[in-house]
């Protein structure tokens, strides 16, 4: 309903250009990989996300609508996993990259013996920094006025457990990782296709390393 009045608040107001955010997860759970913009709508959802999912897919589905009836300037851009140091380090509820973030830093500080994170460790995920997604709003905003939408990503992916590794060897974590295979894996592999921004000339500039390492040093003294 937010999404839906501040479109329509635009349109009435006039607004010049409106970029709308979504996200991966519009995605089918079973899409090709990487995955291209073309697959929207031709499989079921992931059904853990799927009222999100729909939500994000409604929102460029208006977008375009206005853009066909009343010419507006609305587009669409679908970023990858993101991460920063603003980010959401609840261990209940925040997403892989900074609880694992949280998790290594207190495991240091309380000198525990493992960590333990969940499922197999195999699945593939895409992260991207928010400076580049920053960054690439402000390109799609002046190179970029289509319908549809256009993927946000970096073009890499890394299991978990070697972002657990990465993450636990730029905390300074020297104890094990234990895998609670219990757990469940979710969508085996994520990976957006970024060509379609990459021909427009956009590249992503933060390395999954220097990110890990940049959200470290911001929030190592906050738990």
């Amino acid at each position: 309903m937010i999404q839906n009045n501040v479109i329509h608040a635009a349109y009435v107001n006039g607004v010049k250009k409106l970029l709308f955010l979504g996200s991966s997860c519009i995605y089918p759970k079973m899409a090709p990989q990487p995955m291209t913009e073309n697959a929207l709508l031709t499989g079921p959802l992931e059904p853990t996300n799927e009222s999100y999912a729909i939500a994000k897919i409604a929102g460029i589905k208006l977008c375009d609508a206005y853009r066909a009836q009343y010419g507006c300037h609305f587009i669409s851009a679908m970023p990858t996993n993101l991460y920063g140091p603003n980010d959401n380090y609840d261990l209940k509820n925040s997403h892989v990259l900074p609880a694992l973030m949280r998790k290594f830093i207190e495991a240091k500080r309380d000198d525990q013996p493992f960590v333990e994170i969940w499922g197999s460790g195999t699945p593939l995920r895409e992260f991207m920094h928010v400076d580049d997604l920053a960054d690439a709003c402000y390109f799609l905003m002046q190179n970029f006025d289509e319908a549809g939408f256009i993927n946000v990503g970096t073009g890499e992916e890394i299991s978990i457990l070697d972002l657990a590794m990465l993450i636990k060897d730029t905390v300074g974590y020297t104890g094990e990782i234990k895998l609670d295979r219990s757990k469940p894996d979710g969508t085996p592999r994520k990976l957006m296709n970024n060509q379609k921004l990459a021909g427009l000339g956009w590249r992503s500039g933060v390395s999954l390393k220097t990110g890990v390492e940049n959200i470290f040093q911001t929030v190592k003294n906050n738990f």
